[in-house]
């Protein structure tokens, strides 16, 4: 009965809860306005001079890919990995190539796009949503590598440790949803039931899927390519306009925690709040590579963390989008809250292995680069040269999916009972 009560009073308590924080935050701004306002142009200058330049042409280059039905094919070869291993219809597997190539914002955008076409349902846009929420591979390369650490070896090793406890992270959690069965809708480019036949859609061969599904993909967008190229610059910068609000808002946020908090550490309250600002912190107190890469795995293992985690602002952008799915926060947290526990572990592990590697047989790369105001719009124009190492990376990792999806398919296959 009190349970029955407390839930009654939570529910219906809800629709005021962002009312009376956003009157606090404005009670809060008053009171300290000029703390509030340098805090809000630290995110503003964060975002303006790296994140966006940085972000912008994957984003649209992502947004063009979704469009041009090449992932949908793709998505195809990723069935069975999606199916055996995740237990989401074959349909999600275009998803998690978004989603880990292009980082969260186009991770939560493809699942809502699936979901409005009626692929999958509230709980798998839930389910997935969670699996293909990851940083993006530039954040973690670029901005951070490059900008933060002066060092592309560790943006490596970050990024590859990233991807592998994410997908560990995907497997675990679906281990708790294995009793639930999967979607049996048509896969993208089956072939149709035709009436009184008992041949299933999915025996059509494999090449003719690939192409039905990137062909249905493209027919149902139905765009030229000039109106495709200017559509995707629309909503790369509005997605970008979206992080950057988002950004000087919890750079606000964190400033009035750690004024009315002292005893709470600066780099815990931005790592927990937001991606790109708790990772500059982090990095900042450790004085740049030197005192970051060579003190110890602590410092490493906590930025893993706090990217896999993502940051309160980044989960809050994906569940904006995935209103209309409604996506609960609690279960996409502890998926979130999985992958950094994971993140923290591995980067123990496999740090100075993967960093080792990396100098001894990727030189070029593992060169720190000189020192530099990571801020700077030079800076900045620069780093633009790693722009075809990224695109080889995540040409890698599609493979790597690919082979993995192969392996399981021929494993469940060999698996199965004759007759």
């Amino acid at each position: 009965m009190i349970n029955f009560k407390l839930r009654r009073f939570l529910t219906g308590s809800a629709p005021f809860v962002p009312g009376a924080a956003a009157i606090l935050l404005a009670i809060a701004i008053v009171l300290a306005p000029e703390s509030s306002f340098e805090a809000s142009l630290t995110g503003l200058k964060l975002w303006w001079t790296l994140v966006f330049p940085a972000l912008l042409p994957f984003l649209i280059l992502s947004e063009m890919l979704s469009t041009s039905g090449f992932v949908h094919g793709i998505g195809v070869l990723l069935g069975p990995l999606m199916k055996r291993l995740f237990k989401l219809p074959g349909a999600a597997g275009w998803t998690l190539v978004l989603g880990i190539t292009a980082g969260f914002p186009a991770g939560a955008g493809g699942v809502m796009q699936l979901h409005r076409q009626g692929d999958i349902t509230d709980k798998e846009a839930g389910r997935l949503a969670s699996i293909v929420h990851y940083a993006s591979p530039v954040t973690l390369l670029i901005v951070i590598g490059t900008a933060f650490l002066h060092s592309p070896a560790a943006g490596y090793t970050l990024l590859a440790i990233h991807w592998l406890s994410g997908l560990t992270a995907g497997g675990i959690s679906a281990c708790f949803n294995s009793s639930r069965k999967v979607s049996l809708s048509i896969p993208p480019g089956a072939a149709p039931r035709l009436p009184g036949s008992r041949q299933p859609a999915y025996k059509a061969s494999l090449p003719r899927r690939i192409h039905r599904a990137a062909a249905d993909a493209r027919s149902r967008d139905g765009r030229g390519f000039g109106k495709v190229l200017g559509e995707s610059v629309s909503a790369a910068v509005q997605n970008l306009m979206i992080v950057g609000g988002y950004m000087i808002m919890f750079a606000v946020v964190i400033n009035i925690i750690t004024t009315l908090l002292p005893q709470i550490p600066p780099l815990m309250a931005a790592g927990l709040l937001e991606i790109h600002l708790g990772a500059r912190a982090m990095t900042s107190a450790a004085a740049g590579q030197g005192g970051f890469i060579a003190g110890g795995l602590l410092g490493p293992a906590l930025l893993s963390a706090g990217l896999a985690w993502s940051g309160i602002c980044a989960q809050l952008q994906a569940l904006t989008l995935l209103k209309a799915a409604n996506v609960r926060f609690l279960p996409f947290a502890a998926v979130r809250l999985l992958h950094g526990l994971i993140a923290f572990a591995l980067t123990y592990l496999l740090w100075t292995p993967l960093m080792n590697l990396q100098a001894a047989v990727l030189p070029v790369i593992a060169v720190s680069t000189p020192a530099a105001a990571p801020l700077e719009l030079g800076f900045v124009h620069r780093i633009w040269g790693f722009f075809p190492q990224t695109l080889q990376l995540q040409a890698l990792l599609v493979i790597f999916l690919l082979l993995l999806s192969a392996a399981v398919k021929l494993f469940t296959r060999n698996r199965r009972p004759s007759g």
